[in-house]
């Protein structure tokens, strides 16, 4: 009975009742978009900096993370990446040998980031077969090279043309090649396009003269929340070496900590715009229970139990603020799916500014569940609380004095 009540008065005002459900509705649609752009960027941030470079946990020999010289470079072990490869939530292992080395073409000369790679492998953490723009992708066992874009253009060079590098090698040897270009990939992340060189591990262990050893291997994690866990369990299997196992939170600590700054300021802009929003809510639950005096004056002159009244009352609110939600998300989600599988670019002008401080120039949104969740939990909250209001009128109401005229 209390909820045919509830419902059949919430109809009987249709204007004040909408403009109730209309401020909620906003509220959850605002927030829903504020966040979802809020957390689809720090994605877009962790997988370009995580799983298009250092991987969501990556081994090496203790002391490289500190000091990434070919030097602390360690043997190549497929017994015990295979053991490593079978833990539950484990893709795949990615072997890499890092080093620095000049680059130059003709009178172009500057300084690049040598990634010898597993083709195959690498291309299932980063995907970077998928940014060749000009040119192939390496094959295994390949004797040529992929440029960066940006290293390309700076070079001057493009697919064909050959790319002479000069570095150290392993424990003070000569490195020294002629290198053929067969393709030139494009990065979301600055760095990684200004500087980056891939070529087949075999041909980096021939040009660092470091036969069988390798500087890291990255793993690739089906969810980047296990990564603390999957970590423990790799320090188990590499134990009793001078083996060092680090999670992505730990491999880039600066971007965590942008994340979790940027993400506190998000938080009080939410929490301001709730305020806003209750502002209004509490504006409408005012005007209802000025409006209803005479109503609920006469109620409890027949008889009705305040307690009874009051219960109607915060029916007739949860089922306002329910609509509200339902409809916030409804309007939000086709909205947010959208952006979510097509992001949204900055223009020319504008990506070139952003990109100067090592972000990609893009708004990525998600579509994590606790988006919704969360926004629903917090307008309820709202909702019951501002509630407050006019339950505590019908409280303190005296029946003769709210049927004056």
């Amino acid at each position: 009975m209390y909820t045919t009540l509830a419902w059949r008065n919430i109809w009987r005002n249709k204007r004040r009742s909408l403009i109730t459900i209309l401020s909620i509705t906003f509220a959850v649609l605002l927030a829903c978009v504020m966040r979802s752009m809020q957390l689809g960027s720090y994605g877009r941030m962790i997988e370009n900096s995580v799983r298009f470079y250092t991987g969501y946990i990556q081994i090496h020999k203790d002391g490289y993370w500190n000091d990434k010289v070919i030097d602390n470079s360690f043997v190549y072990d497929p017994e015990k990446l295979s053991e490593v490869n079978q833990l539950k939530g484990v893709q795949t292992f990615v072997p890499r040998l890092e080093s620095f080395a000049l680059s130059s073409f003709k009178n172009q000369t500057k300084g690049a980031l040598i990634m010898g790679v597993d083709p195959e492998r690498e291309d299932e953490l980063t995907r970077v077969k998928s940014k060749v723009v000009t040119g192939r992708y390496l094959k295994p066992g390949d004797e040529g090279i992929l440029v960066s874009q940006g290293l390309a253009n700076y070079l001057k060079v493009s697919v064909g043309d050959t790319v002479v590098l000069l570095g150290q090698g392993y424990r003070g040897a000569n490195a020294a090649g002629l290198f053929p270009v067969r393709g030139i990939v494009k990065f979301a992340m600055p760095q990684q396009n200004n500087q980056l060189v891939y070529m087949d591990l075999a041909k980096a262990q021939w040009f660092y003269a470091a036969d069988q050893l390798i500087t890291s291997v990255a793993l690739v994690i089906d969810d980047p929340d296990d990564a603390p866990k999957i970590t423990r369990q790799v320090e188990e299997i590499f134990s009793g070496g001078s083996y060092e196992v680090m999670d992505w939170k730990e491999l880039v600590p600066d971007l965590v900590q942008s994340i979790e700054l940027d993400n506190i300021s998000g938080k009080v802009m939410l929490w301001i715009l709730y305020l806003v929003i209750g502002f209004g809510m509490f504006g409408t639950y005012l005007m209802m229970t000025a409006e209803r005096q005479y109503e609920f004056g006469v109620m409890i002159s027949v008889g009705m139990k305040r307690l009874q009244l009051q219960t109607i009352v915060l029916l007739e609110i949860t089922f306002m603020t329910s609509i509200g939600v339902l409809v916030g998300i409804m309007l939000s989600l086709p909205a947010l799916t959208y952006f979510h599988f097509n992001p949204i670019y900055f223009g020319a002008e504008a990506a070139k500014a952003i990109e100067k401080f090592g972000v990609e120039a893009v708004y990525a949104f998600s579509l994590d569940p606790v988006i919704f969740t969360n926004q629903a939990y917090a307008i309820f909250i709202m909702a019951i609380v501002l509630a407050g209001y006019p339950i505590w009128s019908i409280h303190k109401m005296r029946p003769v004095e709210s049927m004056r005229p």
